[in-house]
């Protein structure tokens, strides 16, 4: 839990992982996860959209450099 937010999955206390269901992944989903990582004080994160063809196109890696 990230204040009053709550990311998806904490991996292994190392990675994020943000799951949606949209039409597009736009940018406050991104901003949303770099938020969370600020917030834990991680460098990855995946954001997976499973509202896409071929679940390769739903994968963004988001590494927040410092």
């Amino acid at each position: 839990m990230v204040g009053e937010a709550r990311s998806d999955f904490l991996i292994g206390g190392k990675l994020i992982l943000e799951l949606k269901a949209v039409d597009a992944i736009h940018p406050i989903h991104y901003a949303q996860v770099l938020n969370y990582l600020k917030a834990i004080g991680l460098q990855l994160g995946l954001l997976m959209n499973f509202n896409v063809e071929q679940m390769k196109d739903g994968i963004k890696r988001i590494v927040l450099t410092r």
